[in-house]
């Protein structure tokens, strides 16, 4: 209840007793099975508003259900009816491709918090689309670099069969130098993946490679732990981010994952954001918080050089990233996605609080594999 008076009461600040000059429209999914991935969008992104003290800035706020079809509507009313400025907060890779490319032709820009769908970083990108986050690949092309330095030979392979899910396995299979002991697209949203785990055991692998997020990946985990398969588990931070691990709980530890952020990155951005978002939220902040929250200041950082009815000096604002990130040092590539570090952490446990660590680097100042495609 904290969490949503707080956040509700920073919406206010933004919305109310002011003309706003920049309208921000955000549709992010708050209810239903990845309702606490999108909480946390939403409250990393207001709470970088609320910080910087501006009372121009008017943030309205949608629930996408995680439905494609409730996206489209809500785009349409925002654009057509709100006349935003800029849109923001998709989670899901489906709901991003129905959703932004229509966006963005028709003037709106699109900062991504989030989803990072191969087709909007190469063929599909476009000069109005700046993704915060990852292409949906990196972590997973990580994950595969760090399977091999652990020296695993031969995986199985498994995500939901939707475009993330494709991207997941495409970016680990691009970087493992391995052989593959099974390869699964499961359904998205499955909880039950006991034929799954079936196959894990019957086959020869020595690794298993998921990437199940939100709610999927607490059920496998879960599961797989209460099968006695001890296989080591290596997997993307979205099976094994703050606002999930105290769910899965002890099946979690020790296991690696990868990630462009942790609690633990040593810069003063990073170490005020972690304080102030506890203080704020009453919980940890999670890596979608931390990605909230860095959409939110490049967004301020731009409008402190250009408005968005200037779109080509607007557009040049943003592509500078002139932010100071929770990541440290922060740029985008040719195509508008990020070049960074990437992590290699490990779930541990303080005191009765299940997190992460950064154990090493995976990739260091990694970009994607699509910007060559993009033709801007």
């Amino acid at each position: 209840m904290k969490r949503l008076l707080a956040a509700a009461a920073i919406t206010a600040l933004c919305a109310t007793g002011v003309t706003a000059e920049v309208k921000v429209g955000m549709i992010t999914t708050l209810s239903g099975g990845g309702a606490g991935l999108g909480i946390d969008v939403r409250d990393g992104f207001m709470l970088a508003i609320a910080q910087s003290g501006r009372d121009d800035i008017e943030v309205v706020i949608e629930d996408d259900q995680r439905k494609p079809d409730i996206a489209v509507q809500l785009s349409d009313k925002m654009i057509q009816s709100e006349r935003v400025d800029v849109m923001t907060g998709i989670i899901w890779s489906n709901l991003a491709m129905a959703v932004v490319p229509a966006a963005v032709n028709q003037d709106v820009f699109y900062l991504s918090p989030n989803a990072g769908p191969s087709p909007l970083a190469g063929k599909g990108c476009h000069q109005n689309y700046f993704n915060v986050a990852w292409q949906n690949d990196n972590l997973h092309e990580a994950a595969g670099a760090y399977a091999n330095g652990a020296g695993y030979k031969s995986s199985f392979i498994l995500a939901p069969n939707y475009p993330a899910g494709v991207d997941a396995l495409t970016g680990y299979k691009r970087f493992f130098e391995g052989d593959l002991a099974g390869e699964i697209y499961t359904e998205l949203g499955q909880t039950d993946y006991a034929a799954e785990i079936a196959q894990i055991r019957a086959s020869d692998a020595d690794s298993v490679f998921f990437f199940l997020p939100g709610g999927m990946g607490i059920s496998f985990l879960k599961q797989y732990a209460d099968s006695g398969i001890d296989l080591p588990v290596v997997g993307p931070a979205f099976s094994f981010d703050q606002g999930i691990l105290q769910a899965v709980g002890d099946a979690a530890l020790g296991v690696v994952n990868t990630s462009q952020w942790n609690k633990d990155i040593d810069n003063p951005t990073n170490a005020a954001f972690v304080e102030s978002f506890q203080a704020e939220y009453g919980r940890l902040p999670s890596l979608y918080a931390s990605q909230g929250f860095d959409t939110a200041n490049l967004l301020l950082a731009a409008l402190d050089k250009a408005d968005p009815s200037d779109a080509d000096a607007f557009r040049e604002a943003l592509r500078a990233a002139d932010f100071n990130s929770t990541r440290g040092d922060f740029s985008f590539g040719p195509n508008h996605h990020p070049v960074q570090t990437i992590y290699a952490r490990e779930v541990i446990k303080e005191g009765d609080v299940f997190t992460n660590k950064i154990l090493g680097v995976a990739l260091e100042n990694h970009s994607d594999a699509y910007a060559a495609e993009c033709k801007m």
